[in-house]
């Protein structure tokens, strides 16, 4: 009899132990994917600098572009993201005035995957100056689009971390997006003249504050263009994008950096963004200022795209296609 008590005894700590590790298991696994997240604070940080007046509105050629340039670039060194070019630097004309967009650049690790390539981008650039309001000139651009700019380098600094990415992945900031995507139309030229195998191009625009009463967290341009939109939430396992029937109204889909991608390539380009008309009195306004921003939000909009591009990055088939 005691020998079966014995058994029963050893039996019941066995379990105990086996199910607390378990427990711990589990709490480890937890605390190691919050660690993961990006934080509201380090959004904060970059959109903080981007729109300061120290950078004057970031115009074409500016003093305070070329300085949220540099930014861009000593962000990406700390994230361990190579150039894409010699340089990050992606050199063009704006109207006669030197620019250029910030090219960051993770290989992919599948060997025959690695040749095919998704772009991330935003611009970085913005109007310099608007008209005087209280004595403030400088139009500081925090949504227009110090938002969109600190989605792609949050992303960057994550996937980089990651390292697992099948197909390889651009982190884009373009400039001369305000004089007309003359940067994105720049680089998607030349990446077409290289034979770069495109599969997907997803831009941030405009994502610092939520939509107004939408089941959805954010809506995309050209929704009907191609299944985007449904894999996105597939992807996500929420409804994390929506069809905005003012982006079809006013032609945003031909209306940011996605636009001169699809053009070139004719594949899924599309804007991620959450400026509805109805949320945002300042675009293109001296008041577009960083404590108008909703890092929080932010922060979760961008976390929830991480699945998303992991998943774009690594299935075997292009899943996300023309309709």
């Amino acid at each position: 009899m005691y020998k079966n008590i014995f058994i029963i005894l050893i039996s019941v700590l066995f379990i105990n132990c086996k199910q607390a590790i378990i427990a711990q298991s589990q709490i480890d696994v937890a605390e190691k994917r919050n660690s993961e997240k990006i934080k509201a604070s380090e959004i904060e940080d970059i959109i903080n600098y981007l729109a300061s007046d120290e950078l004057g509105g970031r115009d074409t050629g500016s003093e305070g572009l070329k300085k949220a340039a540099q930014f861009i670039e000593e962000e990406f060194k700390k994230y361990d993201v190579a150039p894409y070019f010699k340089t990050y630097k992606d050199t063009f004309k704006a109207k006669g005035i030197e620019t250029y967009n910030i090219v960051g650049f993770i290989k992919g690790t599948d060997a025959k995957l690695a040749n095919e390539f998704i772009v991330l981008g935003a611009h970085f650039d913005h109007i310099g100056v608007g008209k005087e309001v209280n004595g403030d000139t400088i139009a500081n651009g925090a949504n227009d689009n110090a938002a969109g700019s600190s989605a792609v380098l949050s992303l960057a600094k994550q996937f980089a971390k990651l390292k697992n990415n099948k197909r390889s992945i651009l982190f884009v900031l373009f400039g001369a997006e305000e004089k007309g995507l003359l940067g994105s139309e720049h680089l998607a030229k030349t990446l077409k003249e290289k034979n770069v195998d495109l599969y997907a191009m997803v831009n941030f625009e405009m994502i610092g504050v939520p939509l107004n009463q939408k089941t959805y967290k954010a809506y995309i341009t050209g929704y009907d263009t191609s299944n985007m939109a449904d894999k996105i939430n597939n992807y996500a396992g929420s409804e994390l994008v929506g069809y905005l029937p003012k982006a079809k109204e006013f032609q945003l889909f031909m209306r940011s950096d996605n636009y001169p991608f699809y053009k070139q390539f004719e594949v899924p380009c599309q804007t991620i963004s959450t400026f509805d008309f109805t949320n945002y009195d300042y675009y293109h306004h001296v008041d577009d200022e960083a404590s108008e921003m909703n890092f929080e939000f932010i922060a979760e909009l961008v976390n929830d795209c991480i699945p998303v591009i992991t998943k774009m990055a690594n299935t075997i088939k292009k899943e996300i296609i023309l309709n």
